[in-house]
């Protein structure tokens, strides 16, 4: 056990605690406890980072170029031609995004995405506003991703419809389970169905492709029944309404820029060649699906998917190999929920971190992951399951508003940083509070695209709020700000706190000149002479309180008091509405009122600890609710002086 001797003459004792977790029921569900030291050994590569991280923005090409189409056919089939065109203009945005990402991976190793980059190059204020807008997107993402999942299965079994519900609740509390084993663990095993995933899809549009380069791509038989709709013409409007909801395809881009700190080092590099393997995925997907749905003439239908329609022209029928690309679809669509999982309590930790949400969220669980923050997550997108009855069509519209905002401010932020990288000399470093920021030579062209991708995201936000906001859009205009008003709120209370536990400018407390103790007694007993006996060690002045219900019972007690109370005076308060708190509060206040200055006012309660646990509900808990009643009295201290049972 090492001593360490300070220059103040202070002994200070550092030693390791023995104590070890036992096993429990917590052991079998989620692991047994890590040691702070196995954190390395708990971070992924890129392999399993590709997994954890890219699994919503994989799962976009399920649904993405079905909600193009959806728009365009409000203009006939002969607009269903521009969705190759829309598609080519969203992977352009998506390699601008990447490229912004890639940028602030390596410049922000610590993690945090827009909201670091917000609040190191654009504010406070800002940065609240990308931390809000993510949180928002990241539930969302849980709620949509395991909603879309279990509509799945309810098309193939109807009769399971009525539980869709329950259903959804018990999938994300059974991602939360495996997310509460650890980054590590989660990871592998939610590799199977993500990678699963990606081989059906790629042997699906190569199975297309290539039937189409050799003339033997047929069209889709028996197409389903399209959504009926109000004839529109081809504008302009319709074709960025139709871009907007393309780019829910975007969607979780932003995850790995979150989780940096997760992956192996050099963690920036093992995260930036991860984040470009998912967009040349998602773009090879997303462009894939698209091309091979306009050439087989697939419906957008709310009865049947463009991918089950591509994939049973494209394994020519509904066999095997339709079975497995329809069941990768489904796993991969619920396994979505797991990039919110890695990113929500991550980001959350930041913001409690910086004092904008309870700092509880920054505590890492026994297998080194945010636990509360997952938990945290695992219920509001419960709540919110329930509150829209797993319905996809309802919480679609809620969806990607935030994550483009977001985009928005980290990428109007980077553009802001190589404004400021510009402007230092070479040989200059500024430390800023997430990054060192040193003179870049190609700051300008740098600046240029993120400024252009800034713009083109801001569009896209806009056009989503203008398109969107009657089906329940408003609802996410509404709840950042409110969520913005909550972390300046918890900002204000961490604030105000600090100034008044600070040392600084500080005399130290004035010294307690006097001690009055009052010592609440209900009967006369081991346990009250042991109170008694504890008390005398704090002062010689006592004064006994014994609230008076029954007469007879109060003879009963005086008669002891006079044998066994050693001179205390004893004062008996008699309620004549049998009331026990009010009358001892009402005497412990009027007390108080003539405290001296520097004087304490102890409240000594007796009480003894039964055998078994559950015996406390048998019996009054008199300390603690005078703890809850006294709690914000100055100058008052309760104690309670346990006495054993055995």
């Amino acid at each position: 056990m090492p001593t360490i001797e300070e220059e103040s003459g202070t002994t200070v004792l550092r030693r390791t605690a023995e104590h070890q977790p036992p096993r429990s029921w917590r052991s079998w569900l989620i692991g047994r406890p890590l040691r702070t030291a196995d954190a390395p050994d708990q971070a992924i590569g890129k392999t399993v980072g590709l997994a954890v991280f890219a699994s919503d923005a994989l799962s976009s090409t399920a649904y993405a170029t079905d909600e193009i189409l959806f728009v365009l056919a409000a203009a006939g089939t002969a607009a269903l031609v521009y969705a190759l065109p829309i598609s080519l203009a969203i992977v352009a945005l998506l390699a601008i995004v990447t490229l912004s990402y890639l940028q602030t991976i390596h410049a922000y190793p610590g993690g945090g995405g827009a909201y670091i980059v917000a609040r190191d190059n654009l504010g406070g204020f800002p940065s609240k506003i990308a931390g809000a807008s993510l949180l928002t997107d990241y539930i969302l993402t849980v709620a949509v991703s395991v909603a879309s999942g279990v509509a799945q299965l309810t098309s193939a079994y109807p009769s399971i419809f009525p539980y869709r519900v329950p259903l959804a609740i018990g999938m994300v509390l059974v991602m939360m389970v495996v997310n509460l084993r650890g980054v590590k663990e989660s990871g592998a095993i939610l590799a199977i169905p993500s990678y699963f995933f990606l081989a059906m899809m790629l042997l699906t549009i190569g199975s297309g492709l290539s039937q189409y380069m050799m003339g033997s791509l047929h069209t889709v038989v028996n197409p389903p029944q399209g959504r009926e709709h109000v004839a529109q013409s081809i504008s302009l409007f319709l074709i960025l309404h139709a871009f907007s909801n393309g780019t829910t395809a975007l969607t979780g881009v932003e995850a790995i820029s979150n989780g940096v700190p997760a992956f192996k080092e050099p963690r920036s590099r093992n995260a930036g060649i991860t984040l470009i393997w998912m967009s040349a995925i998602l773009g090879t997907l997303f462009l894939g699906v698209t091309f091979l749905a306009g050439k087989m003439g697939a419906t957008p239908s709310e009865t049947e998917t463009v991918i089950s329609q591509l994939a049973r022209t494209a394994h020519e029928g509904r066999g095997y190999l339709y079975i497995f690309t329809i069941a990768a679809t489904t796993l991969i669509l619920i396994m979505a929920a797991n990039t919110a999982y890695a990113g929500f309590p991550r980001l959350s930790a930041l913001l409690a971190a910086d004092g904008f949400l309870p700092r509880p969220l920054t505590y890492r669980g026994s297998r080194l992951v945010y636990s509360r923050g997952i938990v945290a997550l695992a219920l509001i997108a419960s709540l919110l399951i329930w509150l829209f009855q797993a319905s996809v069509n309802a919480l679609i519209p809620l969806y990607a508003i935030g994550v483009f905002l977001s985009f928005t401010l980290a990428q109007a932020g980077m553009a802001h940083r190589w404004w400021k990288a510009g402007h230092l000399s070479p040989e200059q470093e500024a430390q800023e509070h997430g990054s060192i920021l040193r003179h870049d030579p190609r700051w300008a062209l740098k600046m240029v695209i993120n400024g252009f991708g800034a713009l083109c995201t801001a569009g896209v936000m806009l056009i989503f709020t203008v398109t969107k906001f009657r089906d329940g859009a408003w609802l996410v205009i509404l709840l950042v700000p409110i969520l913005v008003a909550i972390f300046s709120a918890i900002h204000s209370h961490y604030r105000d706190l600090a100034a008044h536990l600070s040392l600084e400018q500080y005399g130290g407390p004035p010294r307690i000149s006097r001690q009055r103790v009052i010592l609440a007694i209900s009967g006369v007993h081991r346990g009250t002479l042991a109170a008694l006996r504890y008390a005398r060690t704090l002062s010689d002045d006592i004064t006994a309180v014994h609230i008076c219900t029954d007469p007879v019972e109060a003879e009963t007690l005086n008669r002891k008091w006079e044998s066994w109370g050693d001179g205390i005076r004893l004062v008996v308060l008699d309620s004549p509405y049998r009331l026990f708190l009010e009358p001892l509060l009402g005497y412990i206040e009027e007390i108080a009122a003539r405290r001296q200055p520097n004087e304490i006012i102890t409240i000594v309660v007796p009480q003894f600890v039964p055998r078994h646990w559950w015996h406390n509900l048998l019996h009054n808990q008199t300390a603690m609710l005078l703890r809850l009643m006294l709690l914000f009295k100055p100058g008052i201290v309760i104690i309670d002086v346990p006495y054993q049972i055995e």
